[in-house]
């Protein structure tokens, strides 16, 4: 018996993982720039840094994260073409939260069994989202994990890395009294707080194939609608005319509403993020209302339709807005900055370890 067919018993088929590859080679070359060197197959991926000479003091930002148990939805309905866009969105634009302009990304898939046509449409979404940001997908990996995973399970991860001006990083730093902050609207659910949601309609006793009147798709469609994109719209923001009013910009994800703004403020510092200036997306309201709860007690776990913070220079407000939704970017203004002495008892401080700013919710949402 041959190494491979050893192997092949053992449940790993490199044949497949070979087809795999294949598959997905156009979409992932068509990320590549004059930058990648090496193409597509090799042990590493090659970027070229040269151009970083031209910075008075590059630094390089990265990021990595997953998708969470929104998968198991993709998994339920045999549809893996979006899924990547979600990885994309949540590594990728958590580095412009920095400032930084996304160079390069890498991708890894763990599989009970390599399926080649479900891997390469998940590289696909991957590359496809990848070209969008402006981010040259430089390399993966795929592992099969027979016995440890069921054969039509997988997991997805990814890392990516980005460059910016040490004299144009943002963050807390930046703030000052009297900033204005910005909500810049999400797509929907994007890939946080899956769990609730499976569970909240796993206790309402509907599937995925099931439609929602109330969203006019099934519950599957309304659930894989992919994250919203926001680094390369964000980048062309920070490179223009309008750029240096950014302050801080935060990616709303893992933790809500309030934890996400306050780690992007500077310490005693406070916002109030006043619900009345948008109306929270259908899904959000159908799904609490088939759990009976608020909109209010998910707005730790979901994002209620704000994707993205923007810190802005009181005087640059409006022309950010502008810029913004010129970029298929709708935004819109939530709060102000404030530093002085207050009571701060219901503000949410300290989230993720960082000693930043306060911010608390208040008000009610638009219907």
């Amino acid at each position: 018996m041959s190494a491979n067919s050893s192997y092949a018993a053992a449940g790993v088929d490199t044949a497949a993982g070979d087809l795999a590859v294949e598959l997905m080679k156009e979409a992932v070359s068509k990320t590549h720039g004059p930058n990648v060197l090496g193409g597509v197959g090799g042990f590493a991926g090659l970027f070229d840094l040269s151009f970083a000479k031209d910075y008075a003091r590059p630094l390089l930002a990265t990021s990595t994260d997953g998708v969470g148990t929104k998968i198991a939805i993709a998994q339920a309905l045999d549809v893996h073409d979006t899924i990547g866009q979600d990885l994309v969105g949540m590594v990728v634009d958590d580095i412009v939260v920095v400032g930084a302009k996304p160079l390069f990304m890498t991708d890894y898939i763990a599989c009970g069994k390599v399926v080649p046509d479900r891997i390469a449409a998940i590289v696909t979404g991957i590359a496809r989202a990848c070209a969008e940001t402006g981010t040259a997908l430089v390399g993966g990996e795929t592992a099969e994990h027979p016995g440890l995973m069921g054969v039509d399970d997988y997991d997805v991860a990814g890392a990516a890395v980005g460059v910016v001006e040490a004299d144009r990083l943002l963050g807390a730093e930046r703030v000052v009294d009297g900033d204005v902050v910005l909500a810049i609207a999400s797509s929907g659910l994007h890939s946080n707080g899956f769990s609730l949601v499976r569970h909240i309609l796993a206790g309402a006793g509907l599937s995925y194939t099931d439609a929602s009147p109330e969203l006019g798709t099934t519950w599957g469609e309304a659930l894989l609608e992919p994250t919203r994109l926001y680094s390369g719209p964000l980048v062309r923001l920070l490179e223009g005319e309008h750029g240096a009013a950014v302050h801080s910009l935060s990616h709303v994800t893992g933790g809500g509403i309030a934890a996400n703004l306050a780690r992007v403020l500077p310490r005693g510092s406070w916002v109030e993020v006043d619900r009345s200036t948008w109306s929270p997306q259908p899904v959000f309201r159908v799904l609490n209302d088939l759990a009976g709860t608020t909109l209010e007690s998910t707005e730790g776990t979901w994002n209620l339709g704000i994707g993205f913070f923007a810190v802005v220079g009181a005087d640059g407000a409006s022309d950010v807005i502008a810029a913004l939704d010129g970029l298929g970017l709708p935004a819109w203004q939530v709060g102000t900055v404030g530093t002085g002495a207050r009571d701060l008892a219901g503000f949410e401080q300290g989230a993720k370890g960082v000693d930043g700013g306060a911010v608390r919710l208040v008000g009610s949402y638009r219907d």
